[in-house]
């Protein structure tokens, strides 16, 4: 231990109160051992401190902060520095309020396009996930704030997240849920980790020793500490017993006397508690460095450059925006009668909601920006700003723009008034932009979507506008795939997902090609819902959710079915050409080399994303078609070429073995493969891959080595488990307080709960009141023990009781019961 000296001095209340939250945002501190207090804040994409009323949620204030594009546009960057630049941002603002550690980067892999988390999470590729991760943190902790990675593990819904139980093999979890975080640990070392809410194989993420204790302490060496989400505590002994150091918040109840009872009673061994104590000792003293130093030579508290980290945003916001369709090089823009329409252009939707919700520095428009570019064209058409120089018009004609609202965010069905205004200026315009997207109700934390399609009156204006005006070029932002059912009418396409404060800028900079598109997709774009892979297996019941799937997420499974998909992994285009050649490839012990060209071919700067697939044919073990192993983002000038070389190791060929719980190469004949995205193969080569280690015999279902998983029956899927999948379903007479409103909703007073809820919650969003909304569904979804663990609650445990009591009975008097009343009325 490095603290042994000062945990010695410490009595056993001391060290126990060092594991539970001292407030909603701070765990505690004790100056007299020079132990300091660990001060928190939510992120990914933004400080979100809160110096009054403290949520989880983003419902009530914070203090103004820069509101950077979510990790779901970052992740379209492919972009190592632009990760590592944010993570430096946020940790310099961090300084500036204080806070030890931001609780992020968000890394939970996209299963299904439904979560509405997605917003905040990189890719569907654990290995591009791990990789910006890793720079994030680095960026952050190199600043001395620490990084929280999120949320580990198996996080992949918010439906039910309080109490879902996920079931999946240890394969899938290795290679596709925890290969991001094994990445993130060993390439940049996070100070700490945040444990999920849901159970894993039957134990909730807060308790589990395998994940814990066996992987995260034993096999990766972990040495941060790990602290649990925001009400996520549900047995602090438990927790303490296999390596979970902090419960967070403060406040939740009993936790500290807990942890004395667990040691005067033997069950928990004092040396145990103190290897704990001195984990978080050690990351306390880590983040507060910095506070001695915060001051400058006049003992001026540290600040930041609000403006420099805006234009910082907007920077990572360009970097990220995708150009998905440009039929007849509809873009940049060229003609001069240019409509606008769409509510997003004046009022743009830039962030998702929940605890990332950011109070921003300073939110700019793309309306109100297009004018000020073509205002600035219209004076000089030499302007120095305009790099492409088909921009310039020579015959000195004037750009003219027109607006229209086009739709209402909060209704699916919009005044016949609005449509007219659309197509009327539609009609006397050269080029219309569409500005559509997903609006607030249909992304936040706490709530799954339930259709990958934009709200119906955004589909009606696009699907009326084409019939008017055949130069149409849609502006997407959403924080997560849709479908596109209009794709085949317009002529273009670009989106900035959710790009942040400056996103709108950012945009308006792409559309005019005073920035050049270089973003690529981090997840695919099926054509349906009904085509992803796990769509027959999500949301599960209302006890588990089972990944029968396996390793098949995303374009792993797209590809090896051949999937007609609308926009495949890694694609994205540019207002410029690129070649690749000059493939070579060499082998060094262990390692492989890869050597190869690109030259752009076009007329205008930009950056290419180099992407190299691993894939092995006729493989013993069942395995995807190809798995994308590295990749790297270059800038080149006209006519430039540049030589691009990435090393291999062992990990780009191995699989998790089962059966000697290990990472294994199966030996063969493997393809190297250099694209520009998972479809567009350009170059390729084999290499023979020669391995001792020991191969796998245990016998699955034919089905998996064709990527057939839609139909898997639970004796095929018990075979790759290892074991009986467990009860689906909740009998009434189990039910206790571990259990949640929705899971009685079929009892009369559980239903009268559940209505009453869902009335109160449709009228939030309604409102557009998306945080407050969002609140209603996680309170009907969190175990009913929470109800009166918290030590300010009205509620007590007798109350909850009351309430089982009388729903295991089904009886409908149940007007007096004092739980009833009381959630009733909040």
């Amino acid at each position: 231990m490095k603290y042994k000296d000062i945990i010695e001095k410490m009595t056993l209340e001391e060290k126990a109160a060092l594991c539970v939250g001292d407030n909603y945002w701070s765990s505690k501190g004790y100056e007299k051992y020079g132990i300091p207090k660990i001060t928190m804040s939510d992120g990914p994409h933004g400080l979100r401190v809160q110096k009054e009323k403290a949520d989880n949620l983003g419902i009530n204030k914070s203090e103004v902060s820069i509101c950077f594009p979510s990790l779901s546009s970052v992740g379209n960057s492919w972009n190592r520095k632009i990760a590592y630049k944010l993570g430096m941002c946020l940790a310099q603002e961090a300084k500036s309020e204080d806070v030890n550690i931001i609780l992020g980067p968000a890394i939970n892999i996209k299963r299904t396009p439904l979560c509405g988390r997605n917003f905040e999470y990189i890719s569907e590729d654990p290995y591009l996930t791990g990789i910006l991760g890793s720079e994030y943190v680095k960026g952050m902790q190199a600043q001395g704030v620490g990084a929280c990675v999120k949320h580990y593990a198996v996080n992949n819904q918010e439906n039910r997240r309080r109490t879902i139980d996920v079931i999946i093999d240890e394969r899938t979890l290795r290679e596709i849920y925890l290969k991001a975080f094994e990445l993130i640990i060993n390439n940049a070392k996070p100070w700490s980790i945040m444990a999920a809410y849901n159970r894993v194989n039957g134990k909730y993420c807060t308790e589990n020793k395998h994940l814990l204790d066996d992987i995260l302490r034993k096999e990766w060496k972990y040495n941060g500490i790990v602290i649990s989400d925001w009400g996520g505590e549900n047995d602090r002994v438990s927790g303490i017993e296999v390596g979970q150091e902090l419960e967070m918040p403060g406040g939740r109840g009993n936790g500290v006397q807990e942890i004395i009872n667990a040691v005067k009673c033997g069950k928990i061994q004092e040396e145990c508690l103190d290897e704990i104590v001195d984990r978080i000792i050690d990351v306390a003293k880590k983040t507060n460095k910095y506070i001695e130093n915060n001051c400058d030579a006049n003992n001026n508290h540290y600040t930041y450059d609000k403006q420099l980290h805006h234009n910082i945003a907007q920077e990572i916001a360009e970097d990220s925006i995708v150009l998905l369709k440009n039929e007849n090089n509809i873009l940049p823009i060229k003609n001069k009668k240019v409509a606008i329409i769409g509510d997003f252009a004046k009022n743009p939707r830039y962030q998702g909601a929940g605890s990332s919700t950011i109070n921003p520095y300073k939110l700019e428009n793309a309306y109100d920006y297009i004018k000020e570019i073509c205002k600035t064209l219209n004076m000089n058409n030499d302007n120095e700003r305009i790099k492409n120089k088909e921009l310039i018009n020579e015959n000195n004609e004037q750009y003219n723009i027109q607006y229209a609202k086009g739709y209402e965010r909060d209704v699916e069905n919009d005044s016949k008034e609005l449509l007219e205004e659309s197509i009327k200026i539609a009609k006397e315009s050269e080029v219309v932009l569409i500005f559509a997207g997903l609006t607030e109700n249909y992304e936040s934390e706490g709530i799954d979507r339930n259709t990958l399609e934009l709200p119906a009156n955004q589909n009606e204006l696009i699907n009326e506008i084409c019939k008017v005006n055949k130069n149409v070029v849609i502006v997407l932002s959403h924080g997560s795939v849709i479908t596109m059912p209009w794709k085949n009418k317009v002529k273009g396409i670009i989106t900035g997902y959710l790009g942040g404060e400056a996103g709108a800028k950012a945009m308006a900079n792409c559309l005019f090609g005073i920035v050049n598109p270089s973003g690529k997709l981090a997840e695919s774009y099926p054509e349906r819902l009904e085509d992803t892979p796990c769509y027959h297996y999500y949301p599960g019941t209302e006890l588990t959710v089972e990944y029968k799937e396996t390793i098949y997420v995303g374009y792993r499974y797209y590809d090896k079915v051949k999937t007609n998909i609308a926009f495949p992994f890694g694609f994205g285009l540019s207002y410029t050409k690129f070649e690749y050649s000059k493939l070579d490839i060499t082998k060094n012990d262990s390692l492989v080399h890869l050597c190869f060209s690109i030259k752009n071919v076009g007329n205008t700067k930009g950056k290419e994303i180099a992407q190299i697939y691993v894939k092995q044919d006729n493989s013993i073990i069942y395995k995807p078609e190809k798995e994308l192993k590295a990749f790297e983002k270059i800038e080149l000038e006209p006519n430039e070429e540049k030589k691009v070389e990435i090393t291999l190791d062992k990990s780009a060929f191995e699989y998790y073995n089962v059966e000697t719980n290990k990472w294994s190469v199966e030996g063969g004949i493997y393809k190297i493969l250099v694209g520009k995205s998972c479809e567009e193969i350009e170059l390729e080569q084999e290499i023979k891959i020669d391995s001792n280690d020991s191969k796998i015999t245990k016998t699955v279902s034919p089905k998996y080595y064709k990527g057939d998983i839609k139909n898997i029956s639970d004796e095929e899927y018990e075979a790759i488990l290892g074991k009986k999948v467990p009860n689906r379903h909740l009998k009434l007479k189990d039910i206790t307080d571990e259990n949640t409103i929705e899971q009685i909703k079929d009892t009369k007073v559980g239903n009268f709960l559940y209505e009453n809820q869902m009335e109160k919650m449709n009228k939030l969003f309604k409102e557009q009141n998306v945080n407050k909304a969002t609140k209603v569904m996680m309170d009907l979804q969190k175990p009913l023990k929470k109800f009166y663990e918290k030590k300010s609650s009205n509620y007590t445990k007798e109350m909850v009781d009351e309430l089982l009591r009388i729903a295991k009975e089904n009886d409908d008097n149940f007007e007096n019961i004092e739980f009833v009343k009381e959630y009733i009325s909040k």
